[in-house]
């Protein structure tokens, strides 16, 4: 099935969110080869170069290394995971500030929405 994707960002940039998340979630677990680019470009219905430049902008956050003869896998370096994880949260939680403030909630309103909601 096709990866669902907007013609608000470019499609690579879209391609790396996704294959982001796989890392941070654990999908694609650190050290463990990744399918390869024509498999993923099949997989998301998107040209091979696009997937390949999704890739080498993956690699070159240090997300992911190619290995000689292996491919590419997801790397080692679990702290780097973790700050791409927190990232990710980071950005999610500032849109949804971002988004309640839109809506003319104050700061307290939305901490006592969360709190309400978690416990």
């Amino acid at each position: 099935m096709a990866w669902q994707m907007n013609s608000e960002r470019p499609i690579y940039s879209q391609l790396y969110d996704k294959i982001l998340v796989r890392i941070v979630c654990g999908i694609y677990k650190a050290g463990n080869r990744l399918p390869s680019v024509r498999d993923l470009a099949a997989e998301a219905n998107v040209n091979p170069n696009t997937m390949q430049r999704a890739f080498a902008e993956l690699e070159h956050s240090g997300l992911i290394v190619t290995q000689r003869n292996s491919g590419r896998v997801v790397t080692e370096d679990r702290t780097k995971i973790e700050s791409a994880r927190h990232q990710l949260a980071l950005t999610q939680v500032n849109s949804f500030i971002a988004n309640m403030r839109e809506l003319g909630y104050s700061d307290q309103e939305i901490m006592d929405l969360i709190q309400s909601i978690v416990g």
